[in-house]
């Protein structure tokens, strides 16, 4: 094979890979922009949380479960064991808080399931003898959520699989990039001493200046 062809081929190579790249880079770019602007603002507020205010708004809710059900909370259960389903949706109506599936604490007296969640907290206690529904429901506010999404924290099983997801394009997003920085630095002189910057300075602040 002559020269020519030679470098004819890895000029028609480099271009597909040039190709791929480019393709595999803004694909997954566009799927985790979003999230990733998220995930950046929310760093911000994470890293200033004791600087924003945040005046928790406690709301709460009281009811009686309809007498036919309450014979459901008598006699044994297991001490996490979830309300009867019939019950649930009836306190669910009552009190605008959903119990269903959820693990309960069972005591002689009543039945407490905590539901915590993004930005807040609550939680609901059926009595075991009179019926009586009492609920509390806590928001710290918008900034608090979308904080407790950055962290997964009481978001459930979907957001937990959505961070995984959104991670893994965010790796591919940053390999793309290091590849196509790789077939372009010879252009572009300041490529690898930003790169090494990039490195270095992280390293340095974690090296020297975190006790």
């Amino acid at each position: 094979m002559s020269v020519a062809a030679r470098k004819s081929g890895g000029r028609r190579w480099r271009s597909w890979w040039l190709k791929q790249l480019h393709t595999w880079h803004w694909v997954s770019a566009a799927v985790s922009l979003v999230a990733m602007l998220l995930f950046a603002l929310t760093g911000i507020t994470l890293n200033h949380a004791a600087s924003i205010a945040a005046t928790p708004v406690v709301t709460e809710r009281a009811a009686v479960l309809p007498a036919p059900l309450r014979h459901q909370l008598a006699g044994a259960h297991a001490r996490d064991a979830p309300l009867p389903l019939a019950v649930a949706e009836a306190v669910a109506r009552a009190v605008g808080v959903d119990p269903i599936a959820r693990a309960a604490e069972w005591s002689d007296g009543e039945v407490y399931v905590a539901l915590p969640r993004p930005g807040g907290d609550a939680w609901v206690s059926v009595d075991r003898a009179t019926g009586a529904i009492t609920a509390e429901i806590t928001d710290r506010g918008w900034i608090s959520y979308l904080n407790d999404l950055h962290k997964g924290r009481n978001a459930g099983a979907a957001w937990f699989w959505f961070i995984d997801l959104f991670a893994a394009a965010c790796v591919l997003f940053t390999l793309t990039g290091l590849l196509l920085l790789y077939l372009h630095a010879r252009h572009r002189r300041a490529t690898w001493p930003l790169v090494a910057l990039g490195l270095t300075v992280p390293a340095l602040i974690a090296l020297f200046l975190i006790h």
